[in-house]
């Protein structure tokens, strides 16, 4: 479903991004995982157009996404949900006009149904499409953005650390939230996080980069027994203090 091929990010003629391959199939969640700085969030924000000067190739289902002008279709098939579920939410309008914003631009009708829908799909009550997003808690704006990325029904989702902003007793609620839409769905997720123990549970394959670059692959057992090949990872695993797979 997402195929990513020696993708290069720069900004202002630096590097950030080198050489990146990745690949997600339907119903698949992988994980992609490094220190702050290490170019995750970058990988993601290239994949859909927010940076400009990106080099390599980036497809939804053989269709490329990269370097060309992207059609209204290609936009709708990769959507993503950002790490902040407050500052990516407009302030001043209420949340069925952030979610009807979405299904405007890409030429939906039946609006309210599908707004409605797209509400209980996530597990909030459709009344709270008349409430602003400071009237929301941190686990229901997450929900909300969650519901902005669905509604217009793609083939893929983009998560930047979609529970790094949320107290640890929503985390699981939103993560069971997240897992039960890939497998309904089959929707291929591209998760990007310094969690490793909800990368561990969500994702069955593990990326991990440095400094702009992959330096290993493994899958999600690996991770869990610690069975890595580079020093990097065996510093992260240290790092995230009694590593153990979310319940």
């Amino acid at each position: 479903m997402i195929q990513v091929e020696n993708l290069t990010v720069s900004y202002d003629g630096r590097k950030v991004v080198v050489g990146v391959d990745l690949d997600v199939a339907a119903g698949e969640a992988v994980g992609l995982v490094g220190e702050s700085g290490s170019g995750k969030s970058s990988v993601l924000r290239a994949m859909v157009g927010l940076v400009s000067d990106v080099a390599g190739r980036v497809a939804i289902e053989g269709a490329d996404v990269v370097g060309l002008r992207r059609g209204a279709q290609q936009r709708r098939a990769m959507q993503m949900v950002f790490q902040d579920p407050y500052g990516s939410l407009h302030p001043q309008h209420r949340i069925e006009r952030v979610l009807g914003e979405a299904l405007a631009i890409q030429g939906f009708s039946d609006r309210e149904a599908r707004i409605r829908r797209a509400l209980d799909d996530v597990g909030l009550d459709p009344a709270l499409g008349v409430r602003y997003p400071h009237q929301l808690s941190g686990g229901q704006r997450q929900r909300v953005a969650i519901a902005r990325a669905l509604i217009v029904e793609p083939k893929a989702l983009l998560l930047d650390e979609p529970t790094s902003a949320l107290d640890v007793s929503v985390q699981a609620e939103i993560l069971n939230l997240l897992d039960r839409l890939r497998r309904e769905r089959r929707i291929a997720m591209l998760v990007v996080s310094h969690d490793l123990a909800m990368v561990g549970w969500l994702c069955g394959r593990i990326s991990v980069m440095e400094a702009g670059r992959i330096v290993e692959r493994l899958s999600a057992a690996e991770l869990r027994a610690g069975r890595v090949a580079e020093p990097y990872t065996a510093e992260l695993l240290a790092a995230s203090r009694g590593y153990r797979r979310v319940a």
